[in-house]
C-alpha cells in the first residue's frame, strides 16, 4: 500500500499548487451490453450492484474530501461503462456528493457519457437538471451493418432521436463518438458517416481507429480468422478523408483524434498556426493532453497527482483503484485503500510524457515555457537529440515558443512520441 493513499485517517493532505487545473473523474463501470472491441474496466448484467457502487463511490469521494484542501475543481467527467444505466435518483447521489466534497470552479466543464437507446433519453433532461453541461454520446457508426459489428444496442433512428432529446434538455454542447478503420470498411461507409453526424452540427467530435485489444471477443475473432485484422493503411485513409471532411465543415481540429466546430484559422497548413483550443474543446481531456492533474474515482480508476514537498519539489505519483466492483466495494465498506497498483513518476519519465500527451495537441504542442514551468528543465536540453533527429525527419516542427506535429509527423504520431520514452 503507498503511504500516500493508506486508510483516509492517516492520509496527508495534498499540496499541490492550487492555480493549476485539475478534474475529477468518475467511473461507472456497468453496461447494458459490452461490446466485442471494448477493453476497459465494464461489466454487464450486474444490475444489483448499482445501488452498494454508487454508495461506494460517495464514500470514496468523502474519504478525499479532506485531503485536497479547497482546491476548485475545473472539470469533472462521469464516464464508463455507461453512467445513464443508473436511476435518476443514483446520479442525484453522486452529484450531490460530489458538490458536497469538491469545490468546483464558476466555469467547470462537467461531462457525462452517454448512449444513443431508449434507456438514456430519458436521463437527459435530469442530467441537465444536475449541472450536467458537456454530454458526449457513443454513436460510432451510421451504417447498420457497422453498429452490428461493433455490437452496439442502438440503430440510427436512435441516433437521430437521442441528439434531438439532448437538445431539447438544454445541452448546448455535444460530441459525438465515432469508430473508423473496421476490417474491410468501405470508403463509401465512412463518407456518408461523416456526411450524417456532421448534418447533425454537434459542437465535438472524436473519431478513433479501431485497435484490436488484447483479451476482448475482438482480438478472438481476428485470430481465429473470423474476421479480417484492421488494414493501417485503410485507416490512414479514411483519417485524411475525415481531416478535410471536417475542416470544410468548419470543425477544427485540435488534437489527434479530436475536433470541434468553432470559427478559427486553419492551423497546420496554414503556415501561421493557431495556438490555443477552440473554446468548446474537451477541457477535462486537455488535462491528460497537458499531462495535468485528475482524481479517479471508483473500480479501476486511476489518478494523477503531484505533490509540492517541504523543499518546493513536485512529485508526480499515479495510481489505479481495484477493478473488480464487488471487491472495491468490499474494500471501501472495509475503510480500507482501493489502491490496486501505484507508482512515483520519475522526472525524467514525467518530461517525456508531457512530451507524448502534449504533441498530440496539434495547434498547442509543447510551449517552451510551460515544460519549463511544470519540470523545472528547458526542454531544449533535455531532448536536445531527440528533437534534432525529428526535426531532420521533417515529424516536428520547432519555434521560438513550442514544439509541433508537422503534417508528416501525425501521421507517424507513434513513432514520434516513442523518441521521449525513456
Amino acid at each position: 500500500m503507498s503511504a500516500y493513499l493508506e486508510p483516509v485517517i492517516r492520509a496527508p493532505v495534498y499540496s499541490s499548487i492550487t492555480t493549476n487545473p485539475w478534474g475529477l473523474y468518475i467511473h461507472i463501470p456497468f453496461c447494458e451490453k459490452k461490446c466485442p472491441y471494448c477493453d476497459f474496466n465494464t461489466y454487464a448484467n450486474l444490475n444489483t450492484l448499482f445501488p452498494a457502487t454508487v454508495d461506494a463511490l460517495c464514500t470514496e469521494m468523502e474519504q478525499w474530501r479532506t485531503r485536497l484542501g479547497s482546491r476548485p475543481l475545473t472539470s469533472i467527467f462521469l464516464g464508463g461503462g455507461t453512467p445513464t444505466v443508473l436511476t435518476a435518483s443514483q446520479l442525484a447521489q453522486l452529484f450531490e456528493t460530489v458538490h458536497r466534497c469538491f469545490q468546483l470552479s464558476p466555469d467547470c466543464e462537467i461531462t457525462c457519457e452517454a448512449n444513443p437507446g431508449t434507456v438514456d433519453r430519458p436521463k437527459f433532461k435530469a442530467l441537465h437538471h444536475l449541472g450536467v453541461n458537456r454530454l458526449s454520446i457513443g454513436v460510432q457508426s451510421f451504417q447498420p451493418e457497422e453498429l452490428q459489428f461493433l455490437g452496439r444496442i442502438h440503430d440510427v433512428d436512435d441516433v437521430v432521436r437521442a441528439f434531438g432529446a439532448a437538445r431539447d434538455a438544454g445541452f448546448a454542447n455535444i460530441n459525438l463518438d465515432f469508430i473508423f478503420g473496421l476490417p474491410d470498411q468501405p470508403v463509401e461507409n465512412w463518407q456518408a458517416t461523416l456526411t450524417q453526424a456532421i448534418g447533425l452540427t454537434p459542437e465535438h467530435l472524436s473519431l478513433y481507429s479501431l485497435i484490436v485489444e488484447p483479451n476482448t471477443p475482438l482480438q478472438h475473432w481476428v485470430q481465429s480468422g473470423v474476421v479480417r485484422a484492421p488494414d493501417d493503411d485503410n485507416a490512414a485513409i479514411l483519417y485524411e478523408l475525415a481531416m478535410a471532411r471536417l475542416a470544410d465543415a468548419g470543425y477544427m481540429q485540435y488534437e489527434v483524434s479530436n475536433w470541434a466546430k468553432e470559427a478559427a484559422p486553419p492551423g497546420l497548413s496554414a503556415g501561421i498556426p493557431t495556438v490555443a483550443p477552440p473554446r468548446l474543446a474537451s477541457q477535462h481531456n486537455l488535462l491528460y493532453w497537458r499531462n495535468q492533474e485528475y482524481l479517479g474515482i471508483g473500480p479501476g480508476a486511476h489518478s494523477h497527482l503531484r505533490i509540492e514537498t517541504a523543499d518546493g519539489q513536485l512529485v508526480s505519483q499515479r495510481w489505479g483503484n481495484r477493478k473488480p466492483v464487488a471487491g472495491y466495494v468490499k474494500r471501501i465498506n472495509q475503510g480500507e485503500s482501493v489502491e490496486e497498483s501505484s507508482e512515483m513518476i520519475s522526472p525524467r519519465e514525467s518530461m517525456g510524457e508531457t512530451m507524448m500527451l502534449g504533441l498530440r495537441l496539434l495547434q498547442e504542442g509543447v510551449a517552451f515555457e510551460r515544460f519549463q514551468t511544470l519540470h523545472q528543465a528547458a526542454m531544449p536540453t533535455v531532448f536536445a537529440t531527440e528533437l534534432a533527429k525529428l526535426r531532420d525527419w521533417h515529424l516536428i516542427d520547432i519555434d521560438e515558443q513550442r514544439v509541433r506535429l508537422t503534417r508528416q509527423g501525425l501521421m507517424m504520431g507513434n513513432q514520434v512520441f516513442a523518441e521521449f520514452l525513456p
